[in-house]
């Protein structure tokens, strides 16, 4: 059968080619005809496939193993049958196995501590979420060209069984036995725990043991544990100890003790945390742990480290602080040095869809500034790096997107009330407005005192003078060539050119993005990278740019504006939109690096059922880049926006577990049905947000509802059909206002709820009597209630703030989020409206979702829908959620470290 696969299909998958095999199943690359991409196939055993108890546990793990999302570990994507053979979909990774490099090539000292750090952090994002892999060896470690690790085959050792094939042990497969209430005896011999190889129960140490041993062999190029039979190497596991006299010369002081560490044979004396072990290793690959004389593995531990000069204690300089010497010192006596930025508690750097990087050095280096938001309110911080603490920068509430000027004294920024950009001098005074502008993605302060932007999508780069005027096209779409936008933009040094990013129509993310060069002198457009966003020009004479949450460094000839060399990784765990491209990382001229910690974030979620106690249940749905959930009238559909450097409209229906594409034009968002549920409605990008509807049986082509108004957000309508609420930008105000547009008269918006203060998210009772809305009058969001159409009493309901109000369909209740709170207010609109305390029903962390960079500021249609009994809540979980940013990191003499790297992966 397995020669057979080749050239057939299996449902919507092309088979290519074999690329492996093992105990667990053979391996093909397959096209996925449906999403157009590549993945792996694991065709699984035919005995498996034969055996209920067996497959339903496969399809059991399968399910808890697809919510891994992790940039070190290769994804699930399901389990699927078709022809009656039933396989595993896998994310399909390049590269060479560990096992293969090991056989081959084997990495440097360095080299092997970088990819074992890799498989650490794979193993603790897992095992924070209790999932053990029980099957860690080389072979299940893929080292990508670029230098990433993905680990493969997570937990399904716990899935599947095999039989031996062979005395290969180093290539053996899962060895299995009979399954016992305590435990079972799955992995490969080599690479297993003396507890796994005793059967008993086993918990997140039987990794950092199978680590421990990927760790040795990885530089000793040697198996820890060897043996003729399956019989001697388990009795060598069990008894006898690694030659530790094979380990390199020149290993860190403090890998060796981790080594011992994590090859403990009593579980009890084995370190505790996978953690731990990253940390051991980025301390050795930082070089401080052959430094410290007593403690090597815990002198970086403490929130600042600057480092200090040669012959200082490393602790001299760790309050916070760089003495300004040190900013005149040569760069050959320069010092690399590390800190951190920790935010406020509860403050988080600004990382929602809107704006570009949130963080920016001054082109002398010696100030950094970062937006940061607490409680939905955002503000620009300014951290002098010789001082201690970051303070907020007065006159930028409200502000996104940090640019500094060439001289370092003015801070450009967009403020999102206004969709203005603005700039302000740090030496004090209000802020000044630039320009009008719908969307942001970034802008770059050139030397000629202009400044390039991305004022609109589609399209392609202006320029406005930094004093202020209309903006000018700088760069035109191709599209023949299905451009869609160009954002991220940069002046390179001499303002003759700029650097961008392309947007296409046809990308899945803007990891697949392109990266171009324009001269304004002739007018020539070069690209420069395929796959990759937000490049920046380093003094070094690179290109830094990333992609899936890694920095990459290209040597670039800024005379002939090209690439010169290969792209080299440099530094990993870069937090990364992949919807839309914004990289969070900023290098000043003087050779220093900021960087927001994480990694590729928000291009899978997943809908979930949530009952009144907080109890969640997945959807049978593919993860994707799930917005703003809408169940039909009559329960069985949801109509649902996929987001990413396009916007489309869904409708999922539950009973056939079909999801079907609405609309085709990238720009669609916002989905809302008609009472009747005969229509959709919902909100286009064509220059400003404007309304429309379509048959949801998409039997005639969709209609405008307005021609009047901009930036307007369809929320609710009412419940005989003849109002829908919005959310509209106002002319005469500074922020959104609540408006109502009524379908039987002239089509002209009307007024409801209108202020100097941010207003949005309107909802109608189920009466049509009352509307439910969110004002930020108080200083913060908070629900309020006023009758329509009015007039009456504006009743507030919140009261420690709230947003995204939802009515019972069937009326009685009233819900709203605060903050990852759920709450509910018992609410009577007859004879008149009066409502009991908030009650917190249930508390879990759930997608808000984003006010788009290009959507109307201020609250946004919310981002879940709720049954018509109040039963259940239909939620989106991002699966990265949990990994919002707090924190700042800080590289002083980066490029020192940048040099010796694209050395070292040169050679």
């Amino acid at each position: 059968r397995a020669f057979s696969m080749i050239g057939r299909g299996l449902g919507h998958y092309s088979i290519e080619e074999k690329v492996g095999a093992g105990g667990m199943g053979v391996v093909y690359r397959a096209h996925d005809t449906k999403l157009g991409r590549r993945v792996a196939i694991k065709v699984l055993p035919e005995a498996l496939a034969t055996d209920p108890a067996q497959l339903a546990r496969l399809e059991r793990e399968a399910r808890i193993l697809a919510t891994l999302n992790h940039p070190n570990i290769a994804a699930i994507h399901g389990l699927e049958e078709s022809d009656g053979i039933r396989f595993l979909v896998l994310e399909l990774v390049p590269g060479q196995t560990l096992a293969e490099l090991l056989s081959s090539e084997p990495p440097s000292l360095r080299d092997a501590l970088e990819i074992c750090r890799q498989i650490a952090e794979a193993l603790e994002a897992a095992n924070e979420q209790g999932i053990l892999h029980r099957d860690l060896k080389p072979a299940n470690v893929k080292v990508t060209p670029e230098g990433k690790v993905k680990v493969l085959d997570f937990g399904l050792a716990k899935a599947l069984q095999a039989e031996p094939s062979g005395a290969d042990l180093s290539l053996s497969p899962t060895v299995t036995a009979q399954q016992t209430r305590e435990g079972i005896v799955l992995g490969t011999p080599a690479y297993m725990s003396p507890e796994q190889a005793r059967g008993k129960a086993l918990d997140k140490r039987t990794d950092i043991w199978s680590f421990g041993c990927v760790l040795y062999e990885a530089l000793a190029h040697r198996q820890a544990f060897r043996g003729e039979t399956v019989s001697d190497l388990i009795a060598g596991v069990l008894a006898s100890e690694p030659q530790w006299e094979h380990l390199p010369e020149k290993t860190p002081r403090n890998v060796r003790v981790l080594l011992r560490r994590c090859l403990q044979k009593d579980a009890r004396r084995r370190l505790r945390d996978i953690g731990d072990a990253r940390i051991e290793l980025e301390e050795a690959l930082a070089g401080a742990a052959e430094a410290a004389p007593a403690e090597p593995t815990r002198a970086l531990k403490t929130k600042v480290f600057l480092g200090a000069l040669a012959g200082l204690v490393l602790g001299a300089l760790a309050a916070g602080i760089l003495a300004p010497s040190l900013w005149r010192k040569k760069p050959e006596e320069a010092r690399i040095a590390r800190f951190r930025i920790d935010l406020p508690k509860g403050a988080t750097v600004f990382a929602g869809a809107g704006g570009g990087p949130s963080v920016a050095f001054s082109p002398d280096g010696k100030q950094l500034a970062y937006a940061g938001q607490s409680g939905g309110v955002r503000q620009l911080y300014l951290r002098q790096i010789d001082q201690l603490e970051a303070k907020p920068i007065p006159g930028t509430e409200n502000g996104i997107g940090p640019f500094f000027s060439p001289d370092g004294q003015w801070i450009g920024f967009r403020h999102i009330p206004s969709g203005s950009y603005k700039k302000l001098a740090l030496s004090g005074g209000a802020a000044v407005t630039i320009c009008e502008s719908d969307v942001y993605y970034g802008a770059s302060w050139g030397p000629d005192d202009t400044i390039a932007m991305s004022p609109t999508v589609p399209g392609g780069l202006s320029r406005v003078p930094a004093a202020g005027g209309k903006p000018e096209a700088l760069t035109q779409l191709d599209m023949e060539k299905g451009e869609r936008d160009h954002r991220y933009a940069q002046w390179l040094p001499g303002g003759k050119a700029v650097l961008f990013t392309i947007g296409s129509s046809g990308i899945a993310t803007y990891d697949d993005a392109r990266i171009a060069v324009q001269s304004l002198e002739t007018g020539e457009r070069k690209i420069l990278i395929e796959g990759g966003t937000c490049a920046r020009y380093s003094p070094s004479g690179h290109l830094l740019y990333v992609r899936a949450g890694t920095l990459f460094a290209v040597p670039f000839d800024l005379t002939k504006l090209a690439v010169t060399g290969p792209p080299v990784s440099v530094l990993e765990g870069i937090f990364e939109s992949v919807n839309n491209g914004k990289a969070q990382f900023s290098v000043s001229q003087t050779g220093s690096l900021a960087y927001v910690p994480g990694g590729p974030e928000g291009s899978e979620r997943m809908p979930v059922w949530v009952d009144r106690q907080g109890v969640a249940r997945p959807l049978p749905m593919p993860q994707r880049a799930y917005l703003h959930p809408r169940i039909s009238p009559d329960g069985r559909r949801v109509a649902i926006e996929i987001e990413g450097p396009t916007h489309d409209l869904f409708i999922y229906e539950f009973e056939r577990d079909m999801l079907t594409k609405m609309t085709f034009d990238g720009l669609s968002h916002w989905p809302l049905w008609t009472p009747e549920g005969e229509r959709l409605t919902y909100r286009r990008w064509l220059g400003t947000f404007t309304m429309w509807w379509m048959p949801a049986d998409r039997s005639a082509p969709e209609e405008r509802l307005t021609t009047v108004g901009r930036m307007q957000s369809p929320a609710s309508w009412s419940p005989d059909g003849r109002v829908v609420a919005f959310t509209q930008v106002s002319p005469e105000t500074t922020g959104p206002d609540v408006y109502v547009l009524e379908m039987d008269r002239e089509r002209k918006p009307r007024p409801l709820a209108q202020s100097n203060f941010a207003e949005g998210s309107p909802k109608f009772s189920p009466d049509g009597h009352w509307i439910a809305y969110t004002s930020s009058e108080s200083g913060r969001n908070e629900i309020y209630v006023q009758p329509y159409p009015g007039p009456g009493p504006k009743i507030q309901i919140s009261n420690e703030g709230g947003t995204d109000a939802v009515w019972k369909r069937t009326g009685g209740e009233l819900f709203y989020r605060n903050g990852d709170k759920m709450m509910v207010v018992a609410v009577s609109t007859d004879p008149t409206f009066a409502a009991s305390k908030p009650k917190l029903l249930w508390e879990g962390h759930y997608s808000h979702g984003a006010a788009s960079s290009c959507g109307p500021p201020g609250p946004t249609s919310s981002n879940y829908d709720v049954t018509q009994d109040g039963e259940r809540f239909l939620m989106i979980k991002d699966s990265d959620q949990d990994s919002i940013p707090t924190q700042v990191n800080v590289v002083l003499n980066w490029f020192e470290e940048l040099d010796r790297l694209t050395k070292e992966k040169k050679n």
